[in-house]
């Protein structure tokens, strides 16, 4: 587990405070805003202080949007914030915030927004500028301190932004409000006619099919990010038999991207993307959000292909969560830096002579060969990134060898390398505690335990889902943010949606009734305060008057929207409690986001998984038998070995069902042997005692044909 390493962050600010005076950061318990407590810059957090001198001072607002794992943050705080003569630029012309992403998504979206509809790009550091009522105006990403050619510094930049605030106010405020109009006009819906499910997954596949990078897998040519819900799409239409020439490219994708740099071969987990076409350098910042959604998708990847490496993938990363990212108390903390000892990258690359020194020459030589090492590096000055370039079998050919005992000597290397790496400095850790980011970990850990058959990690998110009930639900209010005993943030969609999903995905791997009962209340929650009258869910719960807009994301990104979670919790909760009211509220929303289904389906990959439900219905799975038994559990095992999309699942132990799932009821053991049971909308096969038996079921389950998704009049 690991323990807090943020709490020296406050302690070096107040030992710095002779040299600067404590800015508005230091009471703050993020460590990203942390991070910026002892700069020149007079920073404060978003509120009321900050607004209420902007419009006292008549002064525009600097707004910077970061997060603690960002390299590039990291770059311009170096560069610009702890510059003392530009931080005196700034202090005279601006009031300066500062905001983390990660607590404030509402925030970043919006600004966000607004710098893509300014620039037509996007990315962090942002940096925004505002007029006192918190209008953007004007924005960026990075600035260098000094221009350089084509490229403006931010020195320069703050000086013609305040002469153009000073000169030209008004004109200035008109071309604010008409960019906040136009994101209002964008975060409003219309329902859209009936969606066509199999036109759309038609046009998904076609999409993704001429979007896959034919040599290195994965989407786009330049810059990488692991496209999870792209491929988890891809995998479960796949299953129900559309497509079956599309596997080879997934499996591609899935390959290139856990042989590559973007996979840590030694601690487990994946980096957040990647800088090249090829997967092989990344940005070495570790996502807890992109291992859990990774770690389904391999997942999914080992059900269909039966592939051994896809569930070591899976495991070794859930491992690196558990070991790496548990806090104490269970939860997960959000990220490890890219940085270490201010170099990016420094914890995870290696000089081929550091090896040598480590493993022998001769045991060196196997170990490069497999990881692509070399003495002058694949990387920057020298240095390696470990890429897996060669297969066991490979190795064995070329090295006289077995390829079983190439395994094992590998895996003896990376032992010892990881040791070595032990002692190094490690990459900082943002150990707050997000409701969304753990929801997403607690599915991760719930669907491991059951695909991998370890009970360990039914027990880890177990202790996870408790510490969220425990510490950010209070009153039946979700909170977001947790760190050090404070919370902080009402909770947004994506924290009920994500944690919503992450308890059905817990009662599926546990049976424990109270993970129901829990999901139930937060997506009560949730339709209480979220929902829009024109359908699906506003993002925010609409109590801060700070947001300029009530956001709607649309388009998901390395995160799936939270309203596309949400549809399909509301499916899966109605297939459960048979609630005909939840479910049509769940088809209401889907027609609200018909036209982004219909011309981008390839941007809404997540939402096509609740459309996928909704017009094929859920497969309705009964296991009747004694937990204990060993054919209870061959039944268990072979429906949970299978990807089954749509799947509810019930455990009967007794002569009575689990209370509340109707469909449950009457379906104990026959004949004495435990039985399984799978039935879809009104037709059922018969009651089976044989996992052979139970997989032809399921397989003529998930390839029924498209229903209606329509809602009841």
């Amino acid at each position: 587990m690991q323990p807090s390493r943020l709490a020296a962050l406050a302690i070096a600010a107040a030992l710095l405070g002779a040299a600067h005076p404590a800015n508005h950061l230091a009471g703050e318990r993020s460590p990203y805003l942390l991070m910026h407590a002892d700069n020149p810059v007079h920073w404060y957090p978003w509120g009321d202080e900050a607004f209420a001198l902007a419009k006292k001072e008549n002064k525009p607002i600097l707004l910077s949007i970061g997060y603690a794992a960002c390299h590039w943050c990291h770059v311009m705080e170096r560069e610009s914030f702890e510059n003392e003569q530009i931080a005196q630029l700034l202090n005279a012309y601006f009031v300066c915030i500062k905001v983390d992403r990660e607590e404030r998504p509402d925030l970043d979206a919006i600004y966000l927004g607004a710098v893509q509809r300014l620039t037509g790009t996007g990315g962090w550091p942002l940096t925004v500028f505002l007029t006192p009522e918190r209008t953007p105006f004007f924005g960026g990403t990075y600035f260098p301190p000094e221009s350089h050619g084509s490229q403006v510094g931010l020195r320069e930049l703050a000086g013609e932004i305040h002469t153009l605030w000073v000169n030209e106010r008004p004109r200035v405020e008109e071309a604010g409000q008409k960019l906040v109009d136009d994101l209002k006009r964008r975060a409003v819906l219309e329902l859209g006619a009936e969606v066509a499910p199999a036109a759309t997954f038609t046009a998904y596949l076609e999409q993704i099919a001429r979007a896959l990078d034919p040599l290195y897998g994965g989407l786009g040519q330049e810059t990488k990010f692991p496209p999870a819900s792209e491929l988890s799409l891809a995998l479960r239409l796949h299953a129900r038999g559309a497509a079956p020439d599309l596997l080879p490219a997934v499996t591609k994708s899935l390959d290139a991207m856990m042989n590559g740099g973007l996979y840590d071969h030694l601690g487990g987990g994946f980096h957040r993307y990647t800088v090249d076409r090829a997967w092989r350098v990344p940005h070495f910042e570790k996502m807890l959000y992109t291992n859990a959604l990774l770690i389904q998708t391999y997942l999914e990847a080992y059900q269909v292909t039966g592939r051994g490496e896809y569930a070591r993938v899976a495991r070794e990363s859930c491992d690196y969560l558990l070991r790496d990212l548990q806090l104490v108390g269970g939860a997960f903390a959000g990220a490890e830096d890219a940085d270490s000892e201010a170099t990016e990258g420094r914890f995870y690359v290696w000089r081929l002579a550091e090896v040598e020194q480590l493993l022998g020459k001769e045991e060196a030589a196997l170990f490069a060969a497999a990881y692509d090492l070399t003495s002058t590096g694949n990387w920057e000055a020298g240095q390696n990134i470990l890429h897996r370039v060669a297969g066991d079998a490979q190795l064995a050919q070329r090295f006289a060898l077995t390829p079983a005992a190439v395994a094992d000597r590998l895996v003896a290397d990376r032992a010892r390398l990881v040791a070595a790496r032990a002692q190094r400095v490690r990459p900082l850790v943002d150990d707050k505690v997000l409701t969304a980011w753990n929801g997403l970990a607690i599915s991760a850990l719930a669907r491991a335990a059951e695909v991998l058959g370890e009970e360990r990690y039914a027990v880890a998110a177990t202790t996870a889902a408790e510490f969220v009930h425990d510490h950010l639900w209070r009153d039946g209010q979700l909170f977001r943010r947790w760190r050090d005993g404070e919370l902080k943030v009402v909770g947004q969609l994506d924290d009920h949606a994500f944690l919503a999903a992450g308890l059905l995905d817990l009662y599926e791997a546990t049976f424990d009734p109270r993970w129901l009962t829990q999901a139930e209340a937060v997506v009560k929650t949730m339709v209480d305060g979220f929902a829009d009258p024109a359908g699906g869910f506003f993002d925010t719960d609409g109590s801060d008057p700070t947001l300029l807009v009530r956001p709607k994301e649309l388009f998901e990104g390395a995160l799936p929207t939270g309203n596309a979670v949400a549809l399909t919790d509301l499916l899966r909760l109605a297939a459960y409690t048979g609630e005909a009211a939840t479910r049509d509220r769940a088809l209401v929303a889907l027609r609200a986001f018909a036209t982004p289904m219909t011309r981008a389906p390839l941007g809404v990959p997540y939402l096509l998984t609740a459309l996928d439900l909704a017009s094929r219905g859920a497969v309705e799975v009964v296991i009747a038998g004694d937990p204990a038994a060993a054919a209870t559990r061959r039944l268990l095992s072979a429906c949970r070995l299978t990807l089954i999309p749509g799947r509810v699942i019930a455990r009967v132990t007794g002569a009575t069902g689990p209370a509340g799932i109707a469909w449950a009821e009457g379906r104990g053991a026959r004949g004495g042997q435990p039985t399984a049971y799978v039935c879809q909308g009104s037709t059922c096969g018969l009651p089976v005692h044989d996992p052979a038996a139970l997989r032809d079921q399921l397989q003529k389950a998930i390839a029924t044909p498209l229903l209606a998704a329509k809602a009841r009049p």
